[in-house]
């Protein structure tokens, strides 16, 4: 899976701390760069309430898709191939607790009042930039440096109450093509016949149920 890809699966995996209930439902498409290299294929990503579903394509032309619960603190990794899968909690760990509240904060529009208050980030700053428009979207601005100086910037769209631009030090992305609306309940949920993968050890096992 492509490296920018994976920092914004970490951001997204880092919520499971907090709630996530969106606004409304909602598709996109998920543009991200490394290093000043942008991603040729872009993913998708489906949201509705709770959960989410993010597809994407290998540079093997095989594809994958993670889906999401953030009230059980699940994640189900697809692999439609083989049409097995593999489950795993989320949202543990450093990782979580470094950026779960800031990516994903209560309140929109203060969320520097809850990141600052974040036990492993003592002594880093975050402001409010103000607000900014991302595709044609209103969003809400922040600005944050890590105790190390490490600058970050994020996008916070309050209709979908979702992040729709990240900027960090080697790489980014935003969210393009947000089409609201019903998703089916079908598209996060582990489709019918898919065998499961066990990961004892945390690791993952390859022989299926």
């Amino acid at each position: 899976m492509r490296k920018s890809l994976r920092l914004f699966l970490l951001l997204l995996l880092a919520m499971m701390p907090a709630a996530l209930f969106a606004q409304e439902d909602f598709s996109a498409d998920i543009v991200t760069h490394h290093q000043g290299e942008q991603d040729k294929t872009p993913a998708k990503i489906y949201v509705t309430k709770n959960k989410l579903r993010i597809e994407s394509a290998g540079r093997n032309g095989q594809t994958a898709a993670i889906l999401i619960d953030f009230t059980t603190q699940t994640a189900d990794m697809l692999m439609p191939e083989q049409h097995m899968y593999m489950e795993f909690p989320a949202g543990k760990g450093p990782a979580a607790q470094r950026f779960g509240t800031f990516f994903r904060p209560a309140d929109i529009d203060n969320a520097c009042g809850e990141w600052q208050k974040m036990a492993t980030n003592p002594g880093g700053e975050c402001h409010r930039v103000g607000t900014d428009t991302v595709n044609g979207r209103t969003a809400v601005k922040y600005e944050a440096k890590s105790t190390s100086g490490d600058l970050s910037t994020v996008w916070l769209d309050p209709k979908i109450a979702f992040p729709v631009k990240w900027e960090g030090k080697n790489s980014g992305g935003e969210l393009q093509n947000i089409q609201a609306g019903s998703l089916s309940a079908g598209l996060f949920e582990v489709p019918a016949g898919y065998r499961k993968m066990d990961m004892p050890g945390g690791m993952p096992n390859m022989q299926p149920h």
